[in-house]
């Protein structure tokens, strides 16, 4: 059994618990996404099997990253309660229920309950940093967190590339399309299912064994410190928490819409089969396996020159081209040029998700864990607001997505704002004052 977190990342490494956790979790991450995004290539199928108008399928979308603010706290509370392994394995197991029997629907009601339901599944961001977090040492758990983080997102733009094959599968078998969709969701669901199993058996919940096994000895014992008392109190009280909250909005919240509703914006304004359309709306998703991690790299190394305003610059710069890049997809009429802004813009949408978390942990290192919880939060918040916009009668997928453009290009405004001069990151993580009275010290300044 291992006695102490690790303090570096071997790939190569499948017995150690910390490297046997990375390897799981992000593999299991992965794999909820195909629980989680598996019915969205399909709406077009479904649209037509249960005659769904654009706001029903907006609602749907809304339900379907709404429920998720409310499980990552749930979930987040139980991690400490009863340990990551437990937490993650109960997740997938009873999330993969609803991912079976959704083929159940017969309406639009019964569809949307059931997409709900699925919702939960996203809860998996925070089991997943969670575990990443307890197992590796403080030099390295910054890129564990990152990597499994990005590894696991990419399992969207898989998703979005293997569900129409899975369903053009059980065509080639004979069964009709309101059949077909039906019985491909049940392949996600037992994935699921097998993930949670081999999550219990095979992962423990600390370096130095399950929870409850260390709390025999130590009842106290707590897989994760735990921020000072109040700490959410003076998180929320510092503005900048709050710009970070918008700036993850108009970011992953933005990609988790797009994974959403690509393969109809494809199916819908260039005329392709959802085979096609799904393979490209996949590589969207698929910008994660080095993006992600790419905003990282250019914060921290903005960080290191110019302190907190370099980072903080990078995450506007970034947040500045998504937008750019959503307006000009927004107005593409021919595949290619659609096909080639859409990598454009996913490249700094993804290189922003990077940059924020690289700014998060230089706003209040005694109430971290509550700014990242916050700043997290912010992500499926943007994503429910854009639902707004998809669901409206009044207004194409093309008009929404130029619409978001500008906001996000708003949102890097405000953000350009945060730049602080005479403020490096190293003072901010060693100074011992509130986090109001620093602001306003900054204000000064």
């Amino acid at each position: 059994m291992t006695s102490s977190k690790a303090t570096k990342i071997n790939l190569l490494d499948f017995k150690s618990a910390p490297m046997r956790a990375f390897h799981i979790t992000w593999l299991t991450f992965f794999v909820c996404f195909f629980g989680w995004f598996g019915i969205a290539p399909l709406m077009a199928i479904v649209r037509e099997d249960l005659g769904l108008t654009k706001g029903q399928i907006g609602n749907i979308i809304i339900a379907s990253v709404s429920i998720t603010i409310f499980a990552r706290l749930f979930f987040g509370w139980l991690c400490d309660k009863i340990g990551p392994r437990i937490s993650y394995t109960l997740l997938l197991l009873i999330g993969s229920l609803p991912v079976m029997l959704i083929g159940l629907s017969n309406s639009y009601e019964s569809f949307l309950l059931f997409r709900l339901a699925i919702g939960v599944i996203g809860a998996s961001f925070v089991i997943t940093q969670y575990h990443t977090s307890v197992m590796f040492a403080p030099n390295v758990v910054g890129t564990a967190n990152a990597t499994v983080a990005g590894w696991g997102n990419m399992g969207g733009g898989v998703t979005l590339m293997v569900m129409p094959m899975i369903f053009a599968g059980f065509i080639g078998a004979g069964y009709l399309n309101a059949e077909a969709w039906r019985y491909a969701m049940i392949i996600p669901g037992v994935a699921l299912f097998i993930m949670g199993i081999i999550y219990y058996y095979f992962t423990q919940d600390t370096p130095d064994g399950n929870l409850s096994e260390l709390r025999k000895t130590n009842p106290e014992y707590q897989a994760k410190a735990k921020d000072s008392e109040g700490s959410f109190l003076r998180a929320s009280k510092d503005y900048r928490v709050w710009v970070l909250f918008l700036a993850y909005g108009a970011c992953f919240g933005i990609e988790i819409t797009i994974d959403n509703i690509a393969t109809l914006y494809f199916i819908d304004n260039f005329q392709l089969g959802l085979k096609e359309a799904g393979i490209i709306a996949g590589t969207f998703g698929m910008m994660n396996i080095f993006a992600r991690a790419l905003g990282g790299v250019f914060g921290d190394k903005a960080g290191k020159k110019y302190g907190l305003t370099g980072r903080i610059f990078i995450l506007g710069a970034f947040l500045l081209c998504e937008g750019l890049g959503l307006m000009l997809f927004s107005a593409m009429n021919t595949l290619p040029l659609a096909i080639a802004t859409m990598l454009l813009f996913a490249l700094f949408l993804k290189m922003s998700n990077g940059a924020t978390y690289s700014v998060v942990p230089f706003i209040n290192k005694k109430a971290m864990g509550a700014v990242s919880g916050i700043v997290g939060a912010g992500g499926n918040v943007g994503a429910v607001l854009a639902g707004f916009l998809f669901k409206s009668e009044n207004i194409s997928y093309r008009e929404s997505l130029f619409i978001i453009g500008a906001v996000v290009i708003v949102v890097s405004a405000i953000a350009f704002l945060l730049c602080l001069p005479k403020k490096t990151a190293a003072e901010f993580l060693n100074s011992e004052k509130p986090v109001l009275e620093e602001a306003m010290v900054i204000n000064k300044n």
